[in-house]
């Protein structure tokens, strides 16, 4: 048993590591330079080097011994245009996002700001990648050459002195790092957001409250009322109720959630005023919105167990225990319900993590400040930081509620055993 669990344990930890990757990939690479996003329309070239430093995006992707840096404005010759402390003297043209530079033509960058160390300018031409020195006293960067050349880009770096310095070690570092203090590790650290600048640590712990409030009720009485309504249905199959109560799980499997939540507001919020529709002071506020979502999910989990139940109702043992004179309540509740527990924990697997789903719909649409509507929020405002963190920890719930099944399964069926 013990071997199976840190087998299991071991596998998820890599599913975690390659969350991790498509997560830095999606969030550092692909999503472009945070900093614009932040510091608006024409900001100076030392507050963008002191945001990307700040976020870390003028790291190297993996590895590497120079980081980003606008003492000289990066350049990409996709038009011609005016560029800040920029300018081309002698014959050029630009053709296919290039500069064609004629022989004996120049560039010439003016420094936008000191700096203390030796730069590096990096030019993307035709004929590969040419990197240039600094020194840190030239206020002034000329690039001329006897040969034409074909420029893309101009980019200049500042040198760092570890090599590991990278965009993905900080993405593992906001998971776990370590410090000289106690408590010595610490986890789930990632930063500030890009528009309030509030640490996102905080956010989270302030909207995970809220959203267990809203989800623990929404799950259990979801599995209770499916499992009871599916025994009951599996004990009269092919009676009235069974086929009413089949009729009301297909029902429910084919309204929307969204349906779900405007009925729910607008007839008992609303018109009846039973619940109220919007806001966050209390219990009372969370009733309508439990409400929904065990009603959205009641009918396609008593749909699933009710299958699972006359399946098994089907085996042997089972008319072996009623032909012995069993009571009903004892062949249902210890001998069915005990033989069915790997496809119900299965789906309490399946149906956690879309819970979190639910819930940015759900706390949207009343107002409830959990981490649902803080993911919309954050969306709306392209705060990428803050999504980063919600995927990462989104990630981390369902791999941790997916060992805990693989645990559960060989904890009721000792049969189960992991594969070599």
């Amino acid at each position: 048993m013990l071997n199976y669990i840190l087998r299991r344990a071991f596998y998820s930890v890599l599913v975690v590591f390659g969350v991790l990757i498509l997560t830095f990939f999606m969030f550092r690479v692909a999503a472009g330079d945070p900093a614009a996003a932040i510091l608006g329309k024409n900001p100076s070239p030392r507050d963008v080097d002191a945001m990307r430093h700040e976020l870390g995006v003028d790291l190297p992707v993996f590895f590497g011994r120079w980081r980003l840096t606008e003492a000289f404005s990066r350049v990409e010759f996709t038009e011609a245009r005016d560029w800040l402390n920029v300018r081309i003297e002698g014959t050029h043209s630009f053709t296919k996002r290039r500069l064609n530079l004629a022989p004996g033509s120049s560039v010439i960058f003016k420094r936008n700001f000191d700096t203390a160390e030796p730069l590096s300018a990096k030019l993307t031409t035709n004929t590969g990648i040419i990197t240039l020195p600094i020194d840190a006293e030239t206020s002034e960067f000329r690039f001329a050459d006897t040969k034409p050349y074909k420029i893309q880009s101009i980019a200049f770096y500042r040198q760092q002195d570890s090599l590991f310095n990278s965009q993905f070690t900080a993405a593992l570092a906001e998971i776990i790092s370590f410090h000289n203090r106690f408590p010595y590790v610490n986890f789930f650290n990632f930063g500030n957001t890009l528009i309030t600048r509030e640490p996102v640590k905080e956010i989270i712990l302030r909207g995970i409250v809220p959203s267990l409030l809203l989800m623990i009720p929404i799950f259990i009485g979801e599995m209770v009322l499916g499992i009871a309504f599916a025994l009951l249905s599996a004990a009269f199959k092919g009676s009235w109720l069974d086929r009413a109560l089949v009729l009301f799980s297909v029902i429910g499997m084919s309204i929307s959630y969204l349906v779900f939540i405007i009925f729910g507001q607008w007839y008992l919020g609303y018109y009846f005023n039973w619940f109220p529709v919007w806001g966050w002071g209390g219990i009372q506020y969370l009733a309508l919105p439990i409400l929904i979502g065990i009603a959205s999910g009641l009918g396609g989990g008593m749909r699933f167990y009710r299958t699972v139940f006359i399946n098994e109702l089907n085996r042997e043992y089972l008319r072996t225990a009623q032909a012995k004179g069993c009571s009903a309540l004892n062949v249902y509740c210890r001998h069915l319900l005990r033989n069915t527990a790997l496809p119900i924990i299965s789906r309490m697997a399946t149906i956690l993590p879309f819970l979190f789903t639910g819930s940015l719909l759900l706390e949207s649409f009343f107002g409830i400040p959990g981490l649902g509507f803080v993911g919309i929020g954050a969306l709306n405002n392209s705060d990428l930081q803050l999504l980063k963190a919600l995927v990462v920890m989104s990630a981390f719930l369902f791999t941790v509620i997916n060992l805990t099944a693989d645990i559960a399964y060989a904890w009721v069926d000792p049969r189960v055993r992991l594969k070599k």
